[in-house]
């Protein structure tokens, strides 16, 4: 560790982002212990050596860490008022812009425009604020600063205004909504989140259905997307991290107790693994394998469904009322159906890499049915370590369908007979079949993988200057 001051100054490349790539713990001796985060990201970002990543301290010891002047080599913590984080991340990106961009609110009901959503909002535009501000002071000339994601929507606007000789680039991890949902948020507040973005020289996204969707709202609210270039770039999976990862010893013993769990000779498996996110439909998803063994009782145990639903965003009571739904609905199919020697649903609540890698392994089919999804990368993870082949039943509103739709047995979402049907016909595929698929469906999947991925983000924001 090194201290702050000692961080990478006049940075060429710069990163931002809500979460970094380290956290820190506070011990009760009082030392600090750093924790390597990963994800497609972190991945992706390690491309690139050289570069100075911005994010915010999360946690106490994130700020204990940036007040003792603690950081990794490379990396800038924000300490913004836990309060004023509270407000811009829980109020306002995962209660409004998460809602929106993903269309899940019950309009009869919500969303509420009301003193205290202005009250967090103006929490947002200190929190992006701060971003720009810390960018700008560490950013050398003519820089290349990639900002992350919905969180930071303001930033690039931001940031313009502070330092113009910036090469500028956000990208938008999530869908962007259709102009008629868009323009649920208030005008002021709708026209202010699409300028913030378009103070960047370069607007990318997952898929060219979330880059059309915000070329509309912008058409539609501010008459066009100005100087703005707008690309798009797939994320895909990490094949050689995954396949070398997938057959590490503790997967192998996940596997061997997972098979024990789902016991019986020749029993299929259906796997899904999310969290409990509103938007990755894992209820219906549930609903629809009821359905399959009330209307086609020959599957009754003959197959058996691992669900791994790991808890996402506790800290809202809607998520948590969601995650104990999940819960209740696998304890009724097992009530129903169940029997001496069969489990139909298998339910773990608490992540676990290694064995998430066992289930892809088993898989015999893979359920991805979310709402709407930028990319989701569990549909592409599931073909690249397939052991035997994996048929995928794919959401039309998964940003994966727009690379995987031709060798996925697809489902409207919201369809649960229809779902139903599509895992009856994924678990009666020939095998033949099912192995062609995959092998398309894992070629797909890594066409594009996460170090290249950001590398082409920056080469075309840097190409395009």
């Amino acid at each position: 560790m090194v201290s702050e001051h000692e961080a990478q100054s006049a940075a060429q490349v710069l990163v931002a982002s809500n979460r970094g790539p380290v956290s820190y713990t506070l011990a009760t001796d009082g030392s600090l212990d750093a924790r390597r985060g990963g994800g497609g990201l972190v991945s992706g970002l390690s491309a690139v050596k050289d570069k100075l990543w911005v994010c915010a301290a999360l946690g106490d010891g994130d700020r204990e860490a940036v007040r003792r002047g603690v950081a990794e080599q490379g990396v800038r913590m924000l300490d913004i008022d836990a309060a004023v984080h509270a407000d811009a991340y829980n109020g306002i990106a995962n209660s409004v812009l998460w809602f929106v961009h993903h269309m899940l609110y019950q309009t009869p009901l919500e969303p509420v425009f009301d003193a205290e959503f202005r009250r967090q909002w103006a929490s947002f535009e200190t929190y992006n604020r701060a971003f720009a501000e810390a960018l700008a002071q560490e950013a050398g000339e003519g820089a290349a600063v990639l900002v992350q994601d919905y969180h930071l929507a303001l930033v690039p606007g931001m940031l313009r205004e502070l330092r113009p000789d910036l090469r500028i680039g956000h990208f938008s991890h999530t869908p962007w909504a259709p102009v008629d949902y868009f323009r649920l948020l208030p005008d002021d507040i709708a026209e202010q989140l699409l300028r913030g973005i378009l103070g960047a020289d370069r607007a990318a996204f997952l898929t060219w259905r979330w880059a059309d969707a915000f070329i509309g709202c912008c058409t539609e609210i501010l008459g066009g997307t100005g100087r703005t270039r707008i690309g798009v770039h797939g994320l895909g999976a990490d094949a050689d991290f995954l396949r070398r990862r997938a057959h590490e010893k503790d997967v192998d013993e996940r596997m061997a107790a997972l098979r024990e769990q789902v016991g019986g000779t020749g029993r299929k498996t259906i796997v899904r693994v999310d969290r409990t996110e509103l938007s990755k439909n894992i209820v219906r998803g549930l609903f629809a394998y009821r359905e399959l063994l009330n209307t086609r009782p020959e599957w009754r145990e003959r197959v058996v469904h691992l669900a791994f639903a790991y808890p996402s965003r506790q800290d809202l009571a809607v998520y948590r009322e969601y995650t104990a739904e999940v819960q209740r609905v696998a304890e009724e199919i097992n009530s129903t159906y169940g029997t001496a020697d069969w489990t139909p649903v298998l339910l773990h609540v608490h992540d676990d890499f290694a064995r998430s890698l066992g289930a892809y392994r088993l898989a015999d089919v893979a359920l991805v049915n979310p709402i709407r999804d930028g990319m989701n990368l569990v549909a592409k993870e599931v073909p690249v370590v397939s052991d035997h082949g994996c048929a995928l039943v794919l959401s039309r509103e998964a940003g994966a369908y727009e690379e995987l739709g031709g060798d996925a047995v697809v489902v409207n979402p919201y369809d649960v007979s229809a779902t139903a049907a599509a895992l009856h016909e994924a678990l009666t595929m020939a095998d033949d079949e099912r192995a062609a698929r995959t092998e398309r469906l894992a070629a797909a999947a890594v066409a594009l993988p996460p170090q290249q991925w950001f590398l082409d983000q920056l080469d075309a924001l840097r190409r395009e200057a």
